[in-house]
């Protein structure tokens, strides 16, 4: 009785200790990798294994909700979420190429090549980067679409150092899965405001787009999230950018038939932009890979999926810690 007793408040201590490391408001940081200078926050102890969030098209640091956020800190994990280039607070290419979206994914879609500045392996080089940077030899991977394609390319750069693999509502690239509307995809490309205002009702137009159909969306809570957004950062052309990376990769198919990472996929049955058949292929072309299908799930982070999210994410993470410290799930 003693023993469970001691177990079961030293559980409890471990807890409020991690919960008391758990500071949403550490400071924005910057490291240099290469030619570009990423921006990042750190949250949690320097001792706990890491997990890096690598976020998706046009995504900033802030688009990681801090409540998730908090809460697999308060698992014992270190997280670490950061700007792509291009977006943010990290590096802008400069002098912009001059891109004509329309006619690149014209080319796209009739199979031809892409030029892009910048490819994905080279994003996945910089979230790389970043972790030498800090000195973690070992970590957690956690993408969301793009951020889940460029994880694809961190696990199969450097698969001794990835301790497990998360994959949301992403793709494999491959030809012949189902396409988004060409409505959709119409808001996602549309970039040019000539106003704040004008920006913000876009963005606002955008989210709602990507929500799902059995959540209503406040529009003044889409307007507030795009307005955080704008005011952090705002570089249209940046996004572009990284389009046109995502849309000039070739299917990935062969680089996950060589990943031996422990891996999760989690897509939701209502995605508009990538449907559920591009996360059933991923996980069908990991080898040992689990998928969970999230019912309703689009293709945002909504306060009514926030959860099942993490009742998804939490046990994989915690199988695969990599120290020899308990779960604290």
């Amino acid at each position: 009785m003693r023993a469970f007793i001691f177990l079961a408040a030293l559980l409890c201590g471990l807890q409020a200790f991690a919960a008391n490391h758990c500071d949403l408001s550490e400071p924005t940081r910057y490291v240099d990798v290469g030619e570009v200078r990423l921006a990042y926050q750190s949250i949690g102890s320097e001792r706990d294994p890491a997990l890096l969030l690598v976020m998706g098209l046009g995504g900033q640091l802030i688009h990681w909700p801090d409540e998730v956020v908090e809460r697999l800190c308060q698992q014992g994990f270190r997280v670490v979420r950061f700007d792509n280039r291009d977006v943010g607070l990290s590096t802008w290419r400069r002098p912009a190429p001059n891109i004509n979206l329309p006619y690149e994914v014209l080319r796209y879609r009739l199979g031809l090549s892409l030029g892009a500045p910048y490819h994905l392996r080279d994003m996945a080089g910089d979230a790389m980067g970043l972790m030498d940077q800090l000195g973690v030899e070992r970590f957690h991977v956690l993408g969301a679409s793009m951020g889940g394609m460029i994880a694809q390319h961190l696990a199969d750069l450097a698969p001794q150092r990835v301790l497990s693999l998360t994959l949301v509502m992403t793709s494999s690239g491959a030809q012949g899965l189902p396409a988004p509307s060409d409505a959709l995809v119409a808001l996602l490309a549309r970039r040019e405001a000539g106003s704040r205002e004008a920006a913000l009702q876009q963005q606002a137009d955008l989210l709602a787009a990507l929500g799902s159909p059995t959540v209503h969306d406040d529009r003044a809570l889409l307007l507030h999230q795009a307005e955080q957004a704008y005011d952090r950062a705002f570089n249209p052309e940046g996004v572009q950018r990284q389009l046109l990376a995502i849309l000039a990769e070739s299917s990935r198919v062969e680089l996950l038939n060589r990943l031996n990472v422990p891996t999760l996929v989690v897509h939701g049955t209502a995605d508009p932009l990538l449907p559920v058949m591009h996360g059933v292929h991923v996980a069908a072309h990991i080898k040992g890979s689990e998928l969970k299908l999230i019912p309703g799930l689009a293709h945002r982070f909504q306060d009514a999926f926030k959860e099942p999210l993490l009742a998804a994410v939490l046990p994989h993470l915690a199988a695969h810690r990599g120290d020899l410290g308990l779960a604290r799930l």
